[in-house]
């Protein structure tokens, strides 16, 4: 046992594979993936994921082998652990580049279709190429898109277009690198059938950002709409010299922040020239309470949501709380439509991307679930739930107050004057096309929780 491992295996013994995994990443890349691979091995065994444990066994055994270290960094990013996948990954492409053999696989399952064609480990010499888009995917998965670019570039005499140099592409705009995407998207020969819609999703990045151009690596809004292609209604006017930027951690939300949100829905609509029909209410209770707020503000009819209808204004309070087959839908634009999400998760991106987001949170606690309260004695009381109907929350919402928090006043200003600016620039290139997932931030960070 590594010394450095000691916490990790304490915490797997005691049956926490949460706890460990915290702790295994904290060490991954100060530690050789034959040094964290029994810590690893272990944990796939208490969570039951045979292909992994055998990965990370075969690893152990062989701890230099190339062929041994893809198959775990293979299945390290197949079950969501792409951090011990990259020092892995590393030592198995220099093995492959001096040209290193793989041994039988000894992995067993599904395999998660991937569109770069994800190869499973074989018998035969391992495929410098293969390694270098894993790494670059582990890389990637982990938010280091810099560190993405500069491995594909330096090792670009072994890639293709497709998907090697998309994928060069992708993590330039993720790292906020809009020249260099540029210049090797446009180098690019025609992509298939396969690499279209990826191909299509790049040149709306790439037109946004022309159009529209962010101001810097602190634009959180310019940044927002170049990648998502949606408008970001408030910034948090707290902690943003403490790294947050613009987000939330976390949020007790109120019916304050729900009312203004709706306030800089309605001002984005009017300056981007939309005018929706009607508003479409989605199904759970806190959606269709906003929709119903919304309705009464714009005075439009609501009816519930279906999928197709034209100018239909849909609100969600939080789309990871929405329904698969509904989101499914909304991923295709209908005419006219508007997605609008009060409290978009950035650290768990949804399956769309809203075309309005009202503010961008890490987590948030809806103003109808249980609260915690300081009492005047410094106690924690915790609030029950608020069971009401959708209607009664929507009233909650149109009595409360409009008005912007005064934040900590070391934040810069968000005043609607500049959120107008910013939407009727960007008019011509927003809310258009499938509203695809991005699961990034982006260029701009954020202070996040573990």
């Amino acid at each position: 046992m590594h010394p450095d491992l000691t916490k990790a295996h304490e915490l797997l013994d005691a049956g926490d594979p949460q706890g460990a995994v915290r702790e295994l990443r904290a060490r991954a890349d100060s530690l050789t993936a034959g040094e964290l691979a029994p810590a690893v091995r272990q944990l796939a065994e208490l969570v039951g994921i045979d292909e992994l444990a055998d990965a990370a066994a075969a690893l152990t055994a062989a701890p230099s082998d190339p062929g041994a270290l893809y198959a775990y960094g293979y299945a390290c990013i197949e079950h969501g652990l792409s951090e011990f996948a990259v020092p892995a990954l590393r030592h198995s492409l220099d093995g492959a580049l001096r040209g290193g053999t793989a041994p039988e696989a000894k992995t067993a399952g599904a395999a998660k279709r991937r569109l770069f064609g994800r190869s499973r480990p074989a018998e035969r010499a391992v495929d410098p190429r293969q390694v270098l888009l894993e790494l670059a995917v582990a890389l990637e998965d982990g938010e280091r898109h810099d560190e993405a670019v500069d491995l594909l570039r330096e090792h670009r005499e072994i890639t293709g277009d497709w998907p090697d140099r998309y994928l060069l592409v992708h993590n330039a705009l993720m790292a906020g690198r809009l020249d260099l995407a540029r210049e090797v998207f446009e180098g690019l020969s025609a992509p298939d059938d396969t690499w279209q819609p990826a191909a299509d999703r790049i040149r709306r990045t790439l037109a946004r950002a022309a159009a529209v151009p962010p101001t810097g690596p602190t634009d959180l809004r310019g940044w927002h709409h170049v990648l998502t292609g949606g408008l970001l209604a408030t910034l948090s006017p707290y902690g943003y010299d403490a790294g947050m930027t613009g987000r939330w951690a976390y949020l007790q939300g109120g019916w304050d922040d729900c009312r203004l949100g709706l306030e800089r829905l309605r001002t984005v609509l009017a300056a981007a020239g939309r005018r929706p029909a009607s508003v479409a209410l989605l199904p759970d209770r806190g959606s269709r309470a906003l929709g119903l707020a919304a309705a009464e503000l714009l005075g439009l009819p609501a009816a519930p949501y279906r999928p197709g209808t034209p100018d239909a204004l849909v609100l969600a309070y939080d789309l990871n709380e929405v329904d698969e087959e509904v989101l499914s839908a909304l991923h295709e634009r209908a005419p006219g439509e508007v997605l609008y999400e009060h409290a978009t998760c950035w650290t768990d991106t949804p399956a769309v991307s809203a075309d309005v987001c009202g503010l961008l949170v890490q987590r948030i606690v809806a103003p109808w679930e249980p609260r915690m309260a300081v009492g005047e004695d410094g106690g924690v009381t915790r609030s029950p739930a608020d069971g009401r109907p959708a209607e009664e929350l929507a009233r909650e919402i149109l009595a409360a107050s409009a008005e912007p928090d005064e934040g900590d006043g070391a934040t810069p200003a968000d005043p609607p004057e500049e959120l107008a600016r910013f939407a009727a620039r960007a008019a011509a290139t927003w809310a258009t096309g499938p509203r695809d997932r991005i699961r990034s931030a982006g260029p701009v960070r954020s202070s996040r929780f573990a």
